[in-house]
């Protein structure tokens, strides 16, 4: 029997309401703790069936709450990556799940060694607004992948995308295998400090803390999925027209609201305006016009179009040089588009060399030598990820083993996230644990060490009263 679809009331009625969902969740896992891999399997097909159904409604949805937000980015950058990541783990859970054989050391024979791999149980999602779609059905392809059953948080910021997520989930799990709930700040505190065997967190670096906190009151295990200041680093003598190009791609996605959109990019001295002219080019070609262009996303909202607003005048007052790349010259009084702006002669008291941007901003940082541009990557916070432009094996080493990131896409943006066979996840500021694919079956599945004996028990010979015999087994086993 599916749910029915229920409105958000008050922050206290959806309080209650996932509580009392918490507890269903938590009772069925108890009377089917085991699903087998043509149910997960099944479950796989399904929710990827709901998304190929309602791909149409959700890109409509997206783009209501965004003002405009392009239909081909939406199935690009969300329909398509989950579909593709439903695909694999469909193609892989039985290798998956099938218990790994383990070594016994002869101190223990007869016996047999095995890892089973055991769904935790409940998961909860919470869910951030850039990427409603995929950042809620991949964690929960996860969670269902390792047998799990999932409550989703999703944002405040995406009503329209909500509803219809909502509906579509509806219509293929009971909520007692997967729910949806909804709500602001109040709601999503009391979520984070539900004691869920494991908690999958997209967002912020700042509240990520908040949610960590939360978290560690039930010593309940987290991913945090952060974000960051992420370098696009150009090496000397490459390609100024390959690497804007991939640039330029990957901070427009979503008007640069991603939290592996590059965040800055480090250049070799008296390459600004090379940069500057060729990304003028490239942007103009990508997106003639802005204003009227569907292709070209608009912010999500007030709030952060006024955030984006403010840090540029900062910037400005402390003496930054602005380009903003407007091919058309058009006027968005009345919109939330917004082009994208290049920072030169920034400084480190600037919040758009301090803060993650996530927008159409782009600070420019020169540098003499590619050493210089390592020292600057890892002088600050480790970053979600890191993009690194050369066709030099050698240099693409250097970058590979002295700096740390999330992850690396060499001679590309954004493009490493949507590899099926590959860990997500950031380190230290960036975040911590990793999903997709097989990493995300491990994660959120207990690895249960079982060893198995049989009647004979070679135990016996290491058991009290200890003597002469402990201590020759001991010395000829252990002492060489």
């Amino acid at each position: 029997m599916v749910a029915t679809v229920t409105s958000l009331q008050t922050p206290d009625q959806e309080l209650q309401r996932m509580q009392q969902l918490f507890s269903g969740q938590q009772q069925a896992y108890r009377q089917h703790p085991l699903p087998t891999a043509a149910e997960r399997i099944r479950d796989l097909k399904r929710l990827k069936q709901a998304l190929l159904t309602y791909r149409d409604e959700l890109a409509s949805a997206v783009n209501q709450d965004f003002s405009c937000r392009s239909k081909d980015e939406t199935d690009i950058a969300e329909i398509m990556t989950c579909a593709q990541g439903i695909d694999y783990s469909v193609k892989h859970l039985k290798r998956w799940m099938k218990p790994s054989r383990r070594h016994v050391s002869m101190l223990f024979a007869p016996s047999h060694n095995h890892v089973m791999y055991q769904p935790l149980g409940v998961i909860g999602i919470m869910v951030p607004w850039n990427y409603p779609i995929q950042l809620a059905v991949l964690p929960l392809a996860t969670a269902l992948s390792a047998g799990n059953r999932a409550m989703i948080k999703m944002s405040e910021f995406t009503p329209a995308t909500n509803k219809v997520l909502h509906k579509m989930l509806a219509d293929v799990f009971s909520e007692e295998q997967v729910a949806v709930v909804e709500g602001e700040v109040e709601v999503s505190s009391a979520f984070a400090e539900l004691p869920w065997d494991h908690l999958i967190f997209t967002g912020s670096t700042a509240v990520g803390k908040i949610v960590m906190g939360a978290a560690a009151k039930n010593l309940t295990p987290v991913t945090l999925e952060l974000g960051g200041k992420s370098p696009a680093i150009i090496a000397p003598g490459t390609s100024m027209k390959d690497a804007v190009e991939r640039i330029c791609f990957g901070k427009s996605l979503n008007a640069g609201q991603t939290c592996i959109a590059p965040d800055y990019v480090l250049l070799p001295a008296g390459k600004e305006q090379e940069f500057i002219d060729t990304y003028q080019q490239t942007f103009a070609r990508m997106y003639p016009t802005l204003r009227d262009n569907s292709d070209y996303t608009a912010i999500v909202n007030a709030r952060q179009f006024d955030r984006l607003q403010s840090w540029l005048r900062d910037a400005e007052e402390k003496g930054a040089h602005i380009t903003r790349i407007n091919p058309a010259d058009e006027d968005f009084s009345g919109t939330r588009k917004m082009p994208l702006h290049i920072i030169e002669k920034g400084s480190d008291d600037m919040k758009v060399l301090q803060e993650e941007l996530f927008g159409p901003v782009l600070p420019l940082v020169p540098y003499q030598s590619l050493d210089d541009a390592i020292d600057y990557v890892n002088d600050r916070d480790r970053p979600l990820a890191l993009y690194f432009f050369s066709y030099n094996k050698d240099e693409q080493t250097r970058i590979l083993q002295n700096t740390h990131a999330g992850g690396v896409s060499i001679n590309d943006t954004l493009m490493h996230i949507a590899q099926d066979d590959m860990p997500f996840g950031g380190v230290g500021p960036s975040g911590m644990g990793h999903y997709h694919g097989k990493e995300g079956f491990i994660a959120l599945s207990k690895a249960k060490a079982v060893h198995r004996k049989g009647k004979f028990n070679s135990g016996q010979f290491i058991y009290p009263p200890y003597g002469n015999a402990v201590q020759g087994l001991i010395k000829k086993l252990f002492i060489r």
